[in-house]
């Protein structure tokens, strides 16, 4: 079933999500559901808060991207296809000695606006699967990037905060219009 997306001025977005102790159906139905609706959107990735659940779970689809990207998982240079898409469940993210690369980035909770941030080429994530089994996933370029930009949305942390402040005011007329027919509509949803 696919989820409504939340988007930017929504409480939600800013609540670092609370740890995952139950791996049970609901929280399976809830993967299911954000691939369906982050697939339906044309994403790569989305958390829990963009679906207004504050928890520590997101999910990660990068089978569609360009390949010019490493990963291992568990130690192994596992097929793509064989593990996304992905759930991550109580990821945490330890940054590699790599060069910091300025990408483009865009967010499914920020339609239409795009820009760019800064962050680490290489990462390992620790994080559990939708049984609670841990993993280890080392990986770099898009991976890297698509999992970091999740991993802060469980925190409460946006992308507009990693942007430079030239990057970000550029934007800022854009952002405030959303904010606003946010607004909007959720005083049209009472």
């Amino acid at each position: 079933m696919s989820l409504k997306i939340v988007h930017y001025n929504q409480p939600v977005l800013r609540k670092k999500g609370v740890k995952v102790v139950a791996f049970n159906e609901q929280l399976a139905k809830l993967a299911d559901d954000m691939v369906e609706t982050m697939h339906e959107a044309g994403g790569i990735g989305l958390a829990a808060q963009q679906v207004g659940k504050a928890i520590q779970l997101c999910v990660v689809d990068v089978r569609e991207s360009q390949r010019d990207f490493t990963w291992e998982l568990d130690g192994a240079k596992t097929p793509l296809e064989l593990f996304m898409p992905m759930a991550m469940v109580n990821p945490e993210i330890t940054k590699l000695p790599s060069p910091d690369e300025i990408l483009e980035e865009g967010c499914l909770s920020f339609p239409e606006i795009r820009g760019d941030v800064k962050r680490p080429d290489a990462i390992t994530a620790k994080f559990q699967d939708l049984s609670g089994t841990p993993h280890i996933l080392t990986c770099t370029g898009i991976l890297a990037r698509c999992v970091q930009h999740e991993v802060d949305h469980l925190n409460g942390v946006l992308f507009i905060d990693r942007m430079e402040k030239r990057v970000r005011s550029s934007l800022d007329r854009a952002v405030k219009e959303l904010a606003k027919k946010t607004r909007e509509e959720t005083s049209a949803d009472e």
